[in-house]
């Protein structure tokens, strides 16, 4: 399998490219670099193919513009994959400290979960996790019954994962990492690892997506968020049921 590895950057952000290049240089990986979309440099005006009140109903808030920007780079980061000879892409921010078993542990993931279209290598949380396969390396693939798991900061996608999310993802109603987790809609067989494959370097503690005030500063409040409340709901029960399909 041809692995291509690709690490999405703000063009601002040039100490975090220098550090993950050199970590990865290190360890002899070839990286290829994704311009980010900066949503701070955009008036919401310039937003393109969201759906505002979707996203407003289902998170409870407004969109914050690091959000747009992100989500945006990470489907610039899959159309690029699909230009490729690659057979699938690592995908990483740029805060992500990069190991030098990083590739052979990827590769030994979906080895032994073939029919994976993404797997997850980071998340925030993995409550309720239902294992299905072991790798050569002792990764633990499956699914969680609780999320979202948050982050994705790290995944691994075919290509056959690219050409299907690609399309089913251009329209924003969610964060990124959330609509990712969504195989009950978009399709995907989703799964993610049990314990993280890689960790955060210590610069990923300043968020350039935004800060816990930004997001408190665009959260409904009272009985706006009550549609939200019924869809997360419901979100759980599609979850559960996608997760126990496994």
């Amino acid at each position: 399998m041809r692995l291509g590895v690709y690490v999405i950057n703000l063009d601002r952000s040039v100490e975090r490219w220098n550090i993950i290049c050199s970590r990865a240089a290190k360890h002899g990986i070839d990286i290829v670099r994704v311009s980010a979309t900066d949503g701070r440099n955009l008036s919401q005006k310039e937003f393109r193919d969201v759906d505002w009140k979707g996203f407003a109903r289902h998170g409870g808030r407004a969109i914050l513009a690091g959000e747009y920007g992100c989500y945006r780079s990470h489907l610039r980061c899959l159309a690029s994959f699909l230009e490729s000879d690659f057979d699938a892409a690592l995908v990483m921010e740029d805060d992500i400290d990069v190991s030098g078993d990083l590739l052979d542990r990827t590769t030994a993931i979906l080895a032994v979960v073939p029919s994976a279209d993404v797997v997850k290598l980071f998340n925030h949380r993995s409550h309720g996790f239902l294992g299905v396969a072991i790798s050569d390396f002792g990764d633990e693939v499956g699914r969680c019954l609780h999320g979202p798991q948050g982050s994705a900061a790290c995944y691994v996608i075919t290509r056959r994962g690219a050409q299907i999310a690609l399309p089913f993802l251009r329209i924003m109603s969610f964060p990124f990492d959330v609509a990712l987790e969504r195989g009950w809609h978009h399709g995907l067989n989703v799964m993610s690892v049990r314990e993280n494959v890689v960790n955060l370097m210590s610069s990923s503690h300043t968020s350039l997506i935004g800060k816990r005030a930004d997001y408190n500063h665009v959260k409904f409040v009272g009985a706006k968020r009550l549609p939200t409340h019924l869809l997360r709901l419901a979100e759980y029960y599609r979850r559960i049921r996608y997760v126990l399909e496994i």
